[in-house]
Formats: C-alpha cells, structure tokens, sequence
C-alpha cells in the first residue's frame, strides 16, 4: 500500500478542513500541528521514519472524515501525554478543555500498572469508552490512529502484528461497523486479514486478479441493464458495482466451507434512487426481470441496523446466471452507509455533539456505558462487549410495538435483562408470539415476547450455557457470585463457631470483643465475613481460626462462655439439613455426592466444597479420599429419617432366556420400582445390566441385593 504521509503538509490539511467547515479555528490547528512536531521531535517508528509521520497522517484521516478542527487537533497531539512529559493539565492550559479532553480519551494507560497485558488492554479500552460515551469524537479519533497504525504494520514484529491485528479484528472494525463507517471497516478488516491469516490473504488476492477483468466486464454490463430497465421505467436512478471485499469473501468461503471459486454473489450493486417510495418501486421492478433468491431479501429501511444503517438488500439470479446482490437506497441512506456518524455531524458552538436527531445512533454506547458501571472485571466486561456488540443481530419487539435488537442466537432471558435487571432476575418464562416458549428458546425476527416473572424466581447457572448478551452473563454472574459468597460466609461463620464450641469456647463473645477483626488482620482479610468467607470457601481451616482466636491466656478467658451460654447450649438440639445432622451447625446447605450416592445408614463423611455447602460421601469413597483432609467434616444421618435417593445396581448374569423376568421380580417382592435399566451382552457372553432405581435405607437395598444374588444365573450385583 502507498503511504503519503511525508508528502501531507499542514496546508493540505487546513485546507481539506476549510472545504467543509470555513469558520473552523484554524490558528488552534496549526499550533497543535507545531506544537506536537516539537514535542515527537527526535522520536522514531518502527520503519526508521520520523514519529511525527504518525499524527500527521491520523490528522489526515480526521480531515478526510470531516471533523472539526478540535478533532484534527487532538489527531495531531494524540499521543503527546503517552510519549512526551506534557502533563494533562498543561495540554488544557495550551490548547483549552475540548482539545485536552479528547486527547486523554484516546491516551492508552502506559503509565498504570496492571496485573497482565489483558487487564490494560480491557481498562484502556474501557477509558476511551467512558470518554466516547461523553462525546463520539473520542472514538473516531482512536479508529483513525489504529487504521494508521495497521498501515504501517509491516514493520512490526510477527507476534506484534497478530495480536494488533486480532485486536483490531474484535474491537476496532466492529465498532466502525457500529458507527456505520464501512470504509473504514472493510480496510481495517482486510490489513487485520493480511496479518492474522497471510496465506489465504495472498490465495484470494491472486485468485481475486485473476477474474478481475472477466468481473470488471461483467459489472460494467449489469449497472448498464440496471440503469436502462430502471430509467425506462421512470426512475431517476444510478448504478455502480463491486467485488466484496477481501475479508468478506474469506468469512464467507468459511461460513460456507467452500473454495473462492464456489463462493457465490460476491458482486454487489449499488442502485441509488431519489426517495423511499422509490426504493420499493425499484425493487419490484428488478424482481420482476430477474428471479429473487428466497431467504435473501432483507429490508432494513423499515428495520434500520442499530448504526442507522437504512437499505433495501435482495440477492437475485442475474445475467448469465450468476448471483448477485443489489442494495437499493436513497442518496441521504447512501451517505451514512459509506460514513456513519461522520456523514450527519452536526456542530454546535464549543459543543461537539450530536444533535438531538442522531441521538438515536448512540443508544448501544449508553448500554455499553450502564454494563461497564456493573462489571469489575475488565476481561470479562472485554470479552462480554465482543459479542454484545459486534455479532450478527436478531430484530424482535415487546408487546407494545417496541423494536429491540440482540445479538443472534438470543433468548427470552437476553430480553428479559433488557429490560430491567429484575425483570431477568426474577424471568420465569416467556411468551413469543403469544405462546408459551422455555427460556432456552432462539429469539427470531419479528419475534413479539413478553416475559413472565415470579418472585420465587432467581437466576441459574445454566442459564450462562445459552444467554448471549454481555448484560445478562454478567447479571447472572454477579447473582451466583454473591449467593455462593453468601452462602460461604453462612458455612464458615457455622463452622468457625463449631470449632469454638467443641473446644467450650463462646463464639458470641469472640464475635462481640473485637476479636474477630483482630483475627481477620491476621488472616490479611477486611473484615470478619470476609475471613467467614475463606473458611467457607475452604482456603483458611476452622481450627486454624480458634488458634488465632485463642493465641494466649488472656485471649483465652475473654472468650470463656459465661454460664448462661453453657446451659442454653446443652439444652439446643442440633439441626438437620437434607436428613443429614452436622453437630452445633445450622442450616447448611448439603449435597450428596453423584459419585458413591449414599443412602441414609451407609457410614459417610462430609466434606466442605467451595461455594456450595457441605458434600456428602460414602465413607471409603474413592472420590473422597483424594480430598483435602484439613476439608473434612463429621456428619451424620438425622434420626429416623427417610429420604429416596437414586441407586445404581451393577448386576452381571448369565444370557439365557427369562433370567431379566427374574432378576425384576425380585425388585417387585423387595418393594422397589426400576426406573431405568440399560441391558447389553459381552463378548465373553455374559449380560451386564444396570438398573437404576430410588430407595430409601440402605438396609433395604442390602436387602434386595441379597435376593437378587439368590436368583439363578446371577453371578454378581454391585452398587455403580
């Protein structure tokens, strides 16, 4: 690619700025182009070219945009705070509050310290999002300085220009696309392309030349059918077409699993009429002389993109036979589908802004502003905006009329989140179109949904399996996250206070003297829940809390229950929680564990699981004894408890005739229903059956155990 960075002068960019915004502040320019000339002075590229290249060349870019001259500005002093000793507050002093501003939103933050690479990249794009939120220049500014930086990529290191191009590829291009600045998309798309997939950049390119003059004849005869079927009929119209572009052809030759010569409508035809009437007449008149492709027809002047993005798109069989796809717009659609946002900007004195009218194409940068006002972690508030933002969009409406787009692949709970955080929070079900849908279902166009909640309702792990907003993972997460510390800290405080009362000790006053924050110091945590927590969570042990606690005499007869505590505590019976006793702890939560499924009178232990209560196993399980000891638990059953609990029997028999009827008549006289059985033969011709089943004491399983091996041609039963 040609560069002519050393050949743009400050004259060439005062004077693209003056064609489009006479009254611009031209003395600002030309002291920031100065300015940041001085201070790059002596600085370096990787190509061996002076630094100032670089902000001259993004200034270029700004200029060709049409912004103003704050916005050329802060292209040209961009990178002053990041690379020079210029300070914030002196950039505001030199060239005012709107320049400094702009540039310290795309100022990456070199100068913090982060835990990884993966932190910054996250935080600093979560900086310039707060500053775009405040004013979108921010963000053409930035996609401007890294299209420069992806054309001078070459001399980057190979590691280098993955990264740059992959990060380029998730976040840069899709959020020109959201701006609805497809140029800019498609030329950061195709230099992301050349770097991360080099050999099938060069194959396409090569394959690419090769039909280009066939290509080139062929789009020149359709726009010549085009123009004449439509001007004959009235229409004042203008035809143009293209091949796709590079990446575009490679997504679909993947998508379809294809090579480049299988790839089909990789033409597209520009029609540009003069009103929206016209655009439908027009359709109608191309459907009419060339067979539409059903499923191919997208019309997305009534349904605009979330960029604005207004066209009409149908993908017909053209001459000779070959697929194309036409886009038919007005003039007005076409300049904000070639430059976005830029294409409407509206300035006002010493504003910037948009006006009230585009206020619409910035509705998904304050949903992106309200879910990184909810998210900690910035690599999961990174990884959730790649596919919040930038994936292929699914249109439904609410039973108002309201249209809400989603990411494809979205579910009632995705809408529901939407809406409100308690509306996805409590979402039990959902109606599409009227009828009753699981939350598992994919939200298609057109879709009405209207979404059921209930107050016993909460959000579930599963549901993270198939949500696919960035705002509902996130909700979602948070909620499991605060019931699993929640709960932790319930487990720890219980066991924290188990271990005191073994040793006679009063958890009361060791909770009431102080003691306790003390002992959270010692641990290195801030505050006794805190410390619970750990406990719950399994990385301190109870016992190694009580040794804090009671660290010398003294502490020791502060904590001495007085003899109220003492006669209260005898008199207290321990509680069950799920038919299992666990002495001095109060509702726990419990699980049986799937590997051994104990039953009520096997022996068994308890183990405390992070996050998720006390588990319970046989004792002697396998399983168990590759558990931490220090997590290990006395538990016991409650008291004449009856629980059902699944079983599996493991029962190898003979293959013979009738022996099946036998082996279930023996469940049918030990009074057990077989809910499930799985039957096959071995090669050394002996059956193995599983059977599976609910029963309630493991005396009565031992008891069908024993019949089951008196019937004939059973050779062995073993629980599975």
């Amino acid at each position: 690619m040609v560069r002519l960075t050393d050949r743009i002068s400050l004259t060439e960019i005062v004077e693209k700025v003056r064609g489009y915004q006479p009254q611009a502040d031209f003395d600002l320019v030309n002291r920031a182009y100065v300015f940041s000339a001085q201070k790059h002075e002596g600085q370096k590229r990787k190509s061996g070219e002076p630094y100032f290249t670089h902000p001259v060349s993004v200034a270029n870019i700004i200029a060709e945009m049409k912004l103003d001259s704050a916005s050329v500005c802060a292209a040209l002093l961009h990178d002053v705070l990041e690379d020079t000793d210029v300070t914030t507050k002196q950039m505001e002093e030199i060239f005012g509050e709107e320049v400094s501003f702009l540039v310290d939103g795309v100022t990456k933050l070199g100068k913090i310290n982060f835990t990884c690479k993966e932190d910054q990249q996250a935080e600093s794009f979560r900086k310039m999002l707060v500053a775009m939120a405040r004013d979108i220049r921010v963000l053409l500014v930035k996609l401007a300085d890294r299209l420069d930086n992806m054309r001078t990529l070459e001399h980057m290191k190979p590691e280098a220009q993955a990264r740059i191009a992959q990060e380029t590829l998730e976040i840069y291009a899709p959020l020109a696309g959201r701006l609805g600045i497809n140029w800019l998309k498609s030329e950061l798309e195709d230099l992301s392309f050349r770097y991360l997939y080099p050999e099938a950049y060069v194959d396409i390119i090569a394959k690419s030349k090769k039909v280009s003059r066939d290509q080139e004849r062929y789009i020149s005869d359709v726009c010549k059918r085009l123009q004449k079927m439509l001007i004959e009929r009235g229409f004042a119209a203008e035809c143009s077409g293209r091949m796709k572009h590079l990446y575009s052809i490679y997504r679909k030759m993947r998508q379809n699993n294809c090579e480049f010569e299988q790839v089909h409508d990789v033409l597209a035809f520009r029609v540009l009429v003069e009103n929206v009437a016209d655009c439908y007449a027009a359709l109608g008149v191309i459907h009419s002389q060339w067979t539409p492709i059903p499923g191919r027809f997208k019309d997305y002047i009534a349904l605009p993109k979330p960029n604005m993005y207004q066209s009409l798109h149908t993908t017909v069989i053209g001459p000779g036979q070959r697929r194309i796809e036409v886009q038919i717009r007005t003039d007005e659609m076409h300049k904000t589908a070639e430059n976005g946002i830029a294409a409407h900007w509206k300035y006002k004195d010493k504003s910037g802004g948009p006006d009230a009218k585009d206020a619409a194409r910035f509705a998904w940068l304050r949903q992106l502003m309200e879910f990184q006002q909810e998210v900690a972690d910035p690599a999961e508030f990174l990884d959730s905006v790649k596919v919040d933002l930038f994936a292929d969009e699914v249109y439904v409406f609410t039973p108002k009329g309201q249209l809400k787009v989603f990411p494809r692949g979205a579910t009632p709970i995705d809408f529901a989140y939407s809406v409100h955080s308690e509306v996805g929070d409590h979402c039990a079900g959902a109606r599409v179109n009227g009828a009753i849908v699981p939350l598992r279902y994919t939200l298609h166009n057109g879709d009405t949904v209207e979404i059921i909640t209930s107050p016993q309702q909460h959000p579930s792990k599963d549901w993270l399996d198939f949500v696919q907003t960035g705002r509902a993972r996130s909700r979602i997460r948070t909620y499991i996250r605060s019931e699993e510390r929640r709960r932790s800290i319930k487990l720890g405080k219980d066991l924290v206070e188990r271990a005191f009362h073994k040793k006679d000790m009063s958890f009361a006053r060791f909770l009431k003297s102080g003691e306790a924050e003390r002992v959270s110091t010692h641990f290195k945590v801030q505050s006794p829940d805190e410390l619970f927590a750990a406990v719950g969570y399994g990385r301190v042990s109870a016992g190694d809390v009580y040794d804090a606690a009671i660290q010398d005499e003294k502490s020791a007869d502060a904590l001495r229950p007085s003899f109220i505590e003492r006669t209260v505590r005898r008199v207290t019976g321990s509680s069950s929680a799920g038919g299992i006793r666990i002495d001095d702890v109060d509702d726990v939560l419990v699980r049986f564990a799937q590997c051994c499924q104990p039953l009520p009178g096997d022996p068994i232990t308890g183990w405390i699981t992070r996050g998720r209560g006390v588990t319970v196993h046989r004792r002697g399980c396998p399983k168990a004894m590759e558990l931490d000891p220090e997590r290990r638990i006395d538990v016991a059953w409650s008291e004449a408890i009856k629980i059902a609990r699944p079983v599996a029997l493991r029962i190898i028999t003979s293959d013979r005739p009738g022996i099946l009827a036998n082996v279930s008549a023996a469940f049918t006289e030990a009074g057990v229903n077989i809910q499930e059985a799985n039957c096959r033969v071995g090669p050394d011709g002996q059956a193995v059956n599983l059977f599976q089943f609910l029963v309630d004491d493991a005396g009565r399983l031992q008891n069908l155990m024993r019949r089951i091996q008196g019937v004939e041609g059973v050779y062995s039963v073993e629980r599975a």
